[in-house]
């Protein structure tokens, strides 16, 4: 496709404008590698097959909307940064089996960006240097909302769902973090080592993906049983898998069992940010201890919630992660020294707190005349950095996936998990990519 040119005006205004990466996206870039990139995946699946020349039509007039996610990343001396693209793209694609593949930064006319389209699927693909789930889930939307318009369709703003006629709110484009580190003491982070899953590495470009399909009535139901959430219940079922599959191995000395599940600080503290805004919290199970039974595991992770996820120890989370960008010393070192000692930290420290990772996206809402469309959603955390399983989660209407994502062939934890379920009256529909 040939290139439109730029204006002078243009190049002059688009000159001007950079937006410098948030506190979470600083540390994505320096991990990455040829076989992995911090990618995610968000699908939408409608009643009715795409028309590609349509869906390519609502990704010219969506991305518009979202200047931080039509971007291309560059590298300064001390900082990386976002600039404006206005190369022709992203386009979108056919679907392939092995998703969420590494996304080197000069391919692609340099979008972080990613569009599939399969079947009745929408799918999106993105760097998470340009925000988190739920601003992907705003494109998601959006894009989905102006695809159908352009169909014929009414569909209405609200929720996720943004006006593609108005400019977007300065707030959108803010790195949240800094306004809210400002706590008046900096928590220590937890340092212990914790079990990792023992698997067989899969050939590169391969990603195994296990969907379980459930009710949200029949989970919500068992879950209220146990005096759980459907969050604390699902952290408590992954836990319990990989104390089973700690226990089917051989160990000279048995070791923690922790989650890594991130927190959509949107829900603490105002922020209307696109950006990154979320931060981590290890819900875990110490077998060193003794048995646990699963109610106990429940009682231990629904106690840990409680204690941890309130707006006094986020703020002291993300202050701690604020000093560090702040410190006059390292904003002057220059960016390959910064580079090597965050991916050191990352892969010796950092990568070993937790046995297995976990999201929940929560409930999608969509605006009343856009829900006849729809059938689900489905939310994909990537390859993992290392061998290990993760685990992500949301739902729409009755309908909850839970998207299972690993680079290793043995599924043992995928097992384990879904035996739980079932074990406790729960129906689950399986979906994979696996040939076996």
């Amino acid at each position: 496709m040939k290139k439109e040119p730029i204006s002078r005006k243009e190049k002059q205004h688009t000159a001007k404008v950079w937006y410098k990466l948030d506190l979470s996206a600083i540390v994505y870039p320096t991990l990455q590698r040829k076989d992995f990139s911090s990618v995610y995946r968000l699908s939408v699946l409608l009643k009715e097959p795409i028309v590609p020349e349509i869906l390519q039509q609502a990704v010219d007039i969506t991305l518009k909307r979202f200047p931080t996610y039509k971007t291309a990343i560059r590298k300064g001396v001390f900082w990386r940064y976002l600039e404006p693209n206005n190369r022709p793209g992203p386009f979108v694609q056919p679907d392939i089996r092995n998703f969420c593949m590494p996304m080197p930064f000069k391919t692609n006319n340099r979008y972080l960006l990613r569009i599939y389209y399969h079947g009745c699927r929408i799918a999106l693909e993105a760097h998470h240097s340009l925000g988190d789930g739920s601003g992907g889930m705003c494109v998601l939307h959006t894009l989905t909302a102006v695809y159908l318009r352009l169909l014929g369709h009414e569909i209405s703003d609200g929720y996720f769902v943004k006006n593609v006629n108005e400019a977007p709110d300065p707030e959108e484009l803010e790195d949240a973090y800094m306004r809210y580190a400002n706590a008046k003491v900096c928590p220590p982070r937890p340092g212990e080592r914790t079990y990792r899953v023992r698997g067989t590495k899969e050939p590169f470009y391969t990603f195994n993906v296990i969907n379980g399909i459930v009710s949200v009535k029949e989970v919500a139901a068992v879950a209220g049983k146990y005096g759980a959430t459907v969050t604390e219940y699902f952290n408590a079922v992954l836990l319990y898998a990989l104390l089973q599959k700690q226990n089917s191995e051989w160990h000279l000395t048995q070791k923690p069992v922790k989650i890594a599940m991130p927190v959509n600080l949107r829900r603490f503290f105002p922020s209307k940010t696109l950006r990154n805004f979320i931060t981590m919290v290890y819900p875990g199970i110490d077998p060193r201890l003794g048995e646990y039974t699963f109610e106990e595991i429940i009682t231990q992770v629904h106690n840990y919630m409680r204690y941890y996820i309130n707006e006094k120890f986020l703020r002291g989370d993300i202050t701690t992660n604020a000093n560090t960008q702040r410190n006059p010393f390292i904003r002057i070192v220059p960016l390959f020294l910064k580079d090597y000692v965050v991916k050191q930290f990352y892969t010796r420290v950092q990568d070993k707190n937790s046995s297995a990772g976990l999201t929940n996206m929560g409930a999608m809402k969509v605006p009343e005349n856009m829900k006849p469309f729809i059938e689900r959603f489905d939310i994909y955390m990537g390859m993992p950095f290392s061998s290990r399983t993760n685990c992500a989660i949301i739902s729409f209407e009755d309908i909850l996936t839970v998207n299972f994502a690993s680079g290793i062939v043995e599924a043992d934890v995928e097992r384990f998990f879904f035996r739980k379920l079932v074990e406790d009256g729960i129906h689950v529909s399986i979906e994979s990519n696996r040939t076996v």
